[in-house]
């Protein structure tokens, strides 16, 4: 019954890791929208200010390449934690499952277990007999 209950307690433990990680990775894709959304306002007014939004003009705002470039890179971040938050919630998926086998089997060892607590001692010998 306790290897049972050890079971249990690692396997929502592990959901809940997987859980939190999976949430963490969702996080850090909304912090890099929003900080690749700030950035292009930025690009914006820089190219407001100067005047050009051609990248390949040669006067073309330092600043402002240098914020596409950061925006670039946090977009393919981005892209690239999207495939890790897939793989997170499959795992996480994967990990409630074996949750569930571990509790039903629980379950059914306490149901095989009970019927003997409210029987007499005699028709609990013959069953507990009987079931071995």
């Amino acid at each position: 019954m306790k290897s049972r209950d050890t079971l249990v307690r690692l396997k929502r433990f592990q959901v809940d890791d997987r859980r939190r990680r999976a949430s963490q990775i969702e996080l850090m894709i909304a912090e890099f929208g929003r900080m690749a959304g700030d950035l292009d306002r930025e690009i914006a007014a820089e190219e407001g200010r100067t005047g050009i939004s051609d990248p390949a003009h040669f006067a073309y705002s330092t600043y402002a390449r240098a914020a596409r470039n950061r925006r670039d890179n946090l977009n393919h971040s981005a892209e690239e934690l999207r495939g890790q938050l897939e793989e997170a919630k499959r795992a996480f998926e994967e990990a409630q499952s074996e949750l569930q086998k571990a509790q039903s089997l629980e379950g059914r060892e306490k149901n095989t277990d009970r019927p003997l607590e409210g029987l007499r001692p005699a028709e609990s010998a013959v069953l507990g007999a009987a079931r071995a």
